[in-house]
């Protein structure tokens, strides 16, 4: 133990990166290395200072003799592993999903240089507030003492010399500091790890670190790196709010549960399918929280909203009751707010953010969500919906299983549809694989469609829906599960050419993942959605320049994007339809490093069927007739949407 008033001196990169080493984060007994490694790429901004860091404590680890390297999520005393990636958003993308499969319970921290570097990150630290993961960004700010200015890469605002491009992060992140001199590294360490194990607070924690303050010595305090572990919190509910909750559930006809990620990430899965056992309250499920109850349980209805399964949206719209839990009601889960269509349906919301659980005028339970739950279930004991209500539920969703099976197994030529894809992939991944996805026409599939079994198999990134999210997600999971298990990104060509780059970091890294790459030549999901809103597909294939129309409406680009894969050092299986496909699926999970499976899918479908409706306005006036059409549908649609008062 320190003694009082001792020190010992370090740069401010030093003192950081041996701060980190030393948190520990814990909930229900289990303690974890809260900060277990650092993503980053170097360059003038950075070099010198955090990555020096970086270095002398991996010297100083190996010093030790103790075994390095041995795991991701639990390195070895003082041990900060450190991560080359190939692009700064593609860093944060990995660390968001690395926290997503921890359930927030772990964070990796990311460093950059300045101006560009850093700018690369503002992608990523949105997409990890949204979705409320934790990641710590480190970007490489302009010097504190403003001496070369204007250094390489800043941009200079003429109202205020304080000003840089990290500024641009703040309304991104849900705690944001500039340390300017060594001093202020304490208290804004300790507020960063604050935030990021704070379940209601949670997402992107920036500390800008200006260049030269980085490098800048100062004579620490001992007692601030030694051990400390945050306790994760688990709020229990309000007796006052949970009586009102059970005298609204009571009170209703027909209830329906829809779970959002909150359940997963708090732990919940198992209390919940035990409230649903136990009352017969049907269970819809969002993009975060599909999982949380196994699709073949009792109670489970599959997705809800704009892109849910019919059942699910049949049951909502004659619901008087919607008990949320953990879900933020974004558009596609309410189906821009029109789903819950009763005219007296109320709502009970249980989220551990205040913001989130008063949501559509609810009845606020602000509490952890097994706690809630393990709450609401003793409060109802005896209490049950009636056995037509459950017999509806099964009815409802057997019929809607039938359509599963039937988009699973087309037998669509020449190509296949992208659901025989998913289909194949849903009985080929075992109850502890995981499949990963984010943007495109994929994630309304998978919504509508995929049969999770277990609340880690399905990983969908819906908050931000960032195309470029699954491959770097795929190393992020890897890292988060170790050994356990197959890591599966589905990849359109489309979010492929966005971020392929972290393909190398996989390989560099010896993981084992497998991105399945499906090409259909153009963007599948905006594509139908242009030609739904009359505007005919314009721009949403991948076609040459047509010297005669002067449009890109000539023949298809001739990129290789199997070869592209091959070319980063992954391993590459051609697959000429589902047979061959699942064939080398079965290959894939044999070899080592990353494997790529390139298929080629269709780009018109077909789809599974709409049950409910997505706000996309379209133009109010238009001299072509496939806009008006669809203007006048637009306006009929647009009828059902409603506030809730």
């Amino acid at each position: 133990m320190a003694s009082p008033g001792e020190t010992v001196r370090l740069t401010v990169g030093q003192a950081l990166v041996r701060f980190l080493a030393a948190q520990y984060s814990e909930r229900d007994g289990v303690r974890r290395r809260l900060i277990p490694g650092a993503f980053g790429i170097f360059g003038h901004g950075n070099v010198a200072g955090i990555g020096q860091a970086l270095l002398q404590a991996q010297v100083e680890a190996e010093e030790t003799g103790a075994p390095l390297g041995a795991s991701h999520t639990e390195p070895a005393p003082g041990e900060m592993p450190y991560y080359m990636a190939r692009n700064e958003q593609g860093a944060v993308n990995a660390a968001a999903a690395f926290a997503k499969t921890a359930n927030r319970l772990q964070a990796l921290a990311i460093t950059a240089s300045i101006g560009p570097g850093s700018t690369n990150m503002i992608t990523g630290a949105a997409l990890a507030t949204t979705n409320r993961l934790p990641v710590l960004l480190l970007p490489s700010d302009i010097f504190a003492t403003r001496r070369p200015d204007p250094v390489l890469q800043q941009l200079e605002d003429p109202r205020s010399l304080d000003v840089s491009v990290n500024d641009a992060f703040k309304p991104v992140a849900r705690f944001w500091d500039r340390i300017n001199r060594p001093e202020q590294l304490i208290p804004s360490a300790l507020a960063a790890m604050r935030v990021l194990t704070d379940p209601a607070e949670t997402g992107a924690v920036v500390l800008c670190l200006p260049q030269d303050v980085q490098a800048e010595a100062h004579d620490w305090p001992v007692e601030f790196f030694a051990e400390r572990t945050w306790h994760v919190a688990r709020p229990v509910p309000e007796p006052a709010a949970l009586e009102r909750a059970v005298a609204a559930i009571r009170a209703a006809r027909r209830p329906l549960v829809v779970a959002g990620g909150g359940v997963i990430y708090s732990g919940a899965s198992e209390v919940l399918r035990e409230f649903a056992s136990a009352t017969g309250i049907p269970v819809a499920d969002t993009q975060a929280g599909k999982g949380a109850i196994n699709w073949d349980h009792e109670c489970a209805v599959g997705g809800v909203g704009s892109t849910g399964s019919g059942a699910a949206n049949e049951l909502a719209r004659r619901a008087d009751l919607i008990i949320g839990v953990g879900t933020r009601y974004s558009d596609f889960t309410t189906a821009s707010h029109t789903i819950f269509a009763d005219p007296q349906v109320r709502f009970v919301n249980v989220n551990v953010l205040g913001f989130d659980a008063a949501k559509n005028s609810a009845e606020l339970v602000v509490a952890d969500a097994r706690e809630a739950l393990t709450a609401l279930g003793s409060a109802l004991s005896g209490y049950a919906v009636d056995a037509a209500y459950r017999d509806e539920v099964g009815r409802r969703d057997a019929e809607w299983q039938k359509v599963v099976d039937h988009c699973y197994h087309l037998g669509h030529g020449p190509l296949p549809a992208q659901t025989e894809v998913f289909g194949a992939l849903n009985e080929l991944l075992a109850p502890t694989d995981v499949v990963i996805n984010a943007a495109g026409s994929m994630p309304g599939d998978l919504q509508c469609l995929w049969r999770a079994a277990t609340p880690e198999q399905y990983h969908l990134e819906y908050a931000f829906s960032c195309m470029g999210y699954e491959i770097p997600a795929a190393m992020g999971v890897r890292m988060a599960k170790g050994d356990q298990g197959q890591v599966v990104a589905i990849v359109g060509d489309g979010t492929y050419q966005m971020l392929p780059m972290e393909l190398a970091t996989i390989v560099a890294e010896r993981l084992k993942v497998i991105i399945v790459l499906l090409q259909n030549h153009g963007y599948a999901s905006i594509g139908a959605l242009s030609e739904s809103r009359g505007s005919q597909r314009f721009g949403t294939r991948y076609r040459m320049r047509n010297a005669a129309s002067g449009r890109l409406d000539g023949e298809e680009v001739p990129f290789d994007l199997a070869a592209n894969a091959a070319s980063w050092g992954a391993n590459v299986l051609r697959c000429n339809g589902i047979d061959e496909f699942r064939t080398n699926y079965e290959k894939a999970t044999e070899l080592d490093g990353p494997t790529v499976l390139y298929i080629e899918t269709d780009l018109y479908g077909p789809n599974p069927p709409g049950t409910a409706w997505w706000d996309v306005p379209v133009a109010e006036v238009s001299s072509l007739e496939s806009t008006q059409t669809a203007r006048s549908e637009y306006v009929t649609e647009k009828t059902g949407q409603r506030y809730h008062l």
